[in-house]
């Protein structure tokens, strides 16, 4: 059967989006799917670990979000707002904006105190490269910029979002997102995993604005990927290949793992370095590497909503997404996660 966008549609209310980060780090619930018998378990967090193996592997994104978010106000004293995406080679970044007249090539957006953003020119994906007049890139994000929630939180980003929008595990500064399944895990969390004997690689993949763009056309594939930046050391490609050698499994925390790791996948065997990833997954792809997934739940006619049913099964992930309404769970980036077996 064909699948078309449609198909990767569902009702969501809007109370289940979540708003705010659990109080407690840890404590979501957890929908537990076991592809092979085609069930449904609800569970909490705290018992990811109970699915664990000793000898398996479990990779992270340790990508920190960027406050890449700046608001600023045209010459005429409107609001305008840019979203930083990458640095680019000649010391301009790319970015996005609107209103879209603001940024049109020459025009410049005052942050404050002679801080100005200026377009340098447009692309045709509609992205922009801007240049910072007036202060370093690295002063004007420190000065102005905000954390860049999603857009289906509707609020402004407060003292909690500080935290409970990065990972306890991250690294180097480089998204606008969050790897949002790695949100659950403590520090403490993941030392108990570890002392019984799962081991524990990390990666890094600059998640893109495109993460939050709906599929659009009905052929899945003509649907246009954002490119997103990853890095994998020698170590995690080593680890990924001994753990297959051994006969245990890979676990993905998070669709952007997924990704980095198919997409650097060669005969079942990982290709260390630093890459770019365009591959949209979707049904009828076959995983070379990544044996089971933990992940949150996605939003409707999405290409991580698509990814996670290549995995699990369309059929499956449907009626798991039916269940987690029916549920009551906690939908998107500040929401319960499901692990996927």
């Amino acid at each position: 059967m064909t699948l078309r966008t449609t198909d990767f549609d569902y009702h969501l209310p809007s109370d289940l989006i979540a708003q705010h980060p659990v109080a407690e780090r840890g404590s979501s619930r957890l929908l537990v799917i076991d592809r092979t018998a085609g069930t449904l378990q609800d569970r909490s967090f705290s018992d990811f670990p109970a699915l664990l193996a000793p000898g398996d592997l479990i990779v992270l994104n340790t990508t920190r979000v960027r406050h890449a978010r700046l608001i600023g106000t045209r010459p005429s004293g409107a609001p305008a707002e840019v979203l930083l995406i990458h640095p680019a080679a000649d010391g301009s970044w790319i970015a996005m904006g609107k209103p879209g007249s603001a940024l049109r090539p020459g025009k410049r957006i005052a942050l404050g105190d002679e801080v100005f953003v200026e377009t340098v020119a447009v692309f045709d994906d509609g992205n922009r490269a801007v240049r910072f007049i007036g202060a370093s890139a690295d002063e004007a994000i420190r000065r102005f910029g905000k954390l860049p929630l999603p857009p289906y939180i509707d609020r402004e980003p407060d003292a909690a979002d500080e935290t409970g929008y990065q990972t306890v595990y991250a690294e180097r500064e480089g998204s606008v997102a969050a790897p949002t399944a790695g949100l659950h895990f403590t520090t403490d969390g993941l030392h108990g995993i570890e002392a019984h004997g799962v081991r524990i690689a990390r990666i890094d993949l600059e998640v893109g604005p495109g993460t939050f763009k709906p599929v659009e056309t009905e052929d899945l594939s003509l649907h246009a990927m954002h490119p997103e930046r990853y890095d994998i050391s020698a170590e995690v490609a080593s680890q990924v290949a001994q753990t297959r050698s051994d006969a245990h499994r890979v676990w993905a925390v998070g669709t952007t793992v997924v990704r980095a790791l198919e997409s650097a996948a060669e005969n079942g065997r990982v290709r260390p370095g630093p890459g770019e990833t365009s591959l949209m997954i979707t049904p009828g792809y076959r995983f070379q590497v990544v044996d089971r997934l933990l992940t949150n739940f996605h939003l409707p006619r999405s290409t991580l909503l698509m990814l996670v049913s290549a995995f699990a099964g369309h059929e499956l992930m449907m009626h798991a997404y039916r269940h987690a309404v029916e549920q009551r769970y906690r939908f998107y980036s500040y929401g319960d996660a499901m692990a996927i077996l």
